[in-house]
């Protein structure tokens, strides 16, 4: 959820970026700038964030001004036919919010076989020398001007999905296996 928040507001200072000339005016425009972006499609759903929320369109200034047939339609309802007509857009919610799911899986799916293509995997043989990163929560990264690899290390196992298991110089076989990708040739 934190993250889909932090998205949209990275959307929303886009917007307001394109609409505002100076930094003293962007209060001025934040309401107009979430309707833009409540009433855009998202490429990754298919769908406008205000439809997923509210189960319907949403009506912008511009239709209420020069009035639309969605408009005039809704206003020439009577009461309960307008609840009858909001309940059964309610009722279709479930399935508008499946559909953006399914779209957002296919987009996701998409998105991994065009970035994948053009990923070239690293192979690695037995008696190899390698590098390891040293990731942030290690002791090792202690400050800005600290090493990011640590090694050489020498390359024991080759296991399927590219996991390595390594060994040190001096012969000592690491008990666990490393993922391939915080690994790199070393070369001598």
């Amino acid at each position: 959820m934190n993250g889909t928040v932090e998205a949209a507001n990275k959307n929303i200072k886009k917007i307001l970026r394109k609409m505002v000339d100076n930094h003293k005016q962007w209060h001025e425009k934040l309401l107009f700038a979430r309707l833009g972006y409540r009433t855009t499609v998202c490429t990754s759903t298919g769908a406008t964030p205000y439809l997923l929320v509210y189960g319907t369109k949403a009506v912008i200034p511009a239709e209420v001004e020069i009035t639309y047939l969605r408009i005039i339609q809704e206003g020439e309802l009577n009461d309960v036919e307008w609840i009858q007509s909001r309940y059964e857009q309610l009722t279709l919610i479930d399935g508008k919010r499946m559909n953006a799911i399914c779209h957002g899986q296919l987009y996701q799916n998409k998105m991994s076989r065009a970035f994948n293509k053009r990923v070239k995997p690293t192979q690695f043989t037995p008696g190899q020398l390698v590098l390891k990163q040293i990731s942030p929560h290690q002791d090792e990264a202690k400050g800005e001007f600290s090493p990011n690899w640590q090694g050489p290390y020498i390359v024991h196992r080759v296991l399927t999905g590219g996991a390595l298991i390594l060994a040190e110089m001096d012969g000592e076989i690491w008990p666990k296996h490393i993922n391939s990708n915080v690994v790199k040739r070393y070369y001598v």
